[in-house]
């Protein structure tokens, strides 16, 4: 069947946003096998967006070569603690731009937003400590931490800053759903993200840098105690954690 440049381009759109879904929600889980033949069966699409999408998955992190296949890229624990090195670096110093460079009508566009996204307390502390029986609150968290951090990094006025943050987001989209699986988990990043855009309006630039690389140290010691928690059950489930290099909290 014959196909467009434009009728692939917007196969390969498609084809990726399915693909990356259901990667960064542990649908597809790390270290899963996949071909491009079975990719084309299973999303009823052509050679060429196949191969497209699969870069620009390539790209993010998300996948990886697997000699003539292709693999869901392993979680990796050395690259979590590099991608919290960087992001404490890159946020901190975004946010000290952000407090000189951002107008008050931009930051009150942040904190409208970020509070409508408070998520839902928990009234029990069994409740609040327990992981959600679906996956939408957790994957709601992740989206919004992630959405945060990103358009904070945005009121620096500078899209190279921008970039990175967005791309370390991105790579520890799978890993953060496993940090947020809880109400409380959920309620302590907001309430961490707050504090942060409280110090951004009062213009206090040592402040909002110290408590975003606090929340970000904070956010990477609880997130490889879960996975260090978790590492014997979710290799049961499949999921490939890579854990060779030695990773220690980010200080």
């Amino acid at each position: 069947m014959m196909m467009t440049a434009n009728g692939a381009s917007s196969q390969t759109v498609q084809l990726y946003d399915r693909l990356r879904a259901a990667i960064l929600s542990l649908q597809l889980a790390p270290g899963e096998r996949l071909t491009e033949r079975g990719l084309e069966a299973s999303f009823d699409a052509s050679r060429t967006p196949v191969r497209a999408a699969l870069g620009r998955l390539d790209a993010e992190g998300l996948v990886q070569r697997d000699g003539r296949g292709w693999i869901v890229s392993p979680i990796d624990l050395a690259e979590i603690g590099a991608l919290a090195e960087l992001r404490e670096a890159v946020e901190a110093a975004a946010v000290r731009l952000a407090v000189v460079r951002a107008s008050d009508d931009d930051i009150a566009v942040l904190a409208a937003v970020l509070d409508a996204a408070r998520p839902a307390r928990a009234v029990r502390a069994d409740v609040a400590d327990a992981p959600t029986s679906g996956d939408d609150d957790a994957e709601e968290g992740v989206r919004a931490g992630g959405d945060f951090h990103v358009e904070l990094s945005r009121l620096s006025g500078n899209p190279v800053m921008v970039d990175a943050v967005r791309n370390a987001m991105t790579r520890l989209a799978r890993t953060r759903w496993l940090e947020v699986r809880t109400p409380a988990a959920r309620e302590q990043a907001w309430r961490e993200h707050r504090a942060v855009l409280d110090a951004l309006e009062a213009r206090d630039a040592d402040a909002a840098a110290g408590l975003l690389t606090d929340h970000i140290r904070g956010t990477n010691d609880r997130l490889l105690a879960a996975l260090a928690a978790d590492t014997r059950r979710l290799r049961g489930h499949g999921l490939a954690i890579v854990a060779d290099a030695p990773v220690g909290a980010v200080h």
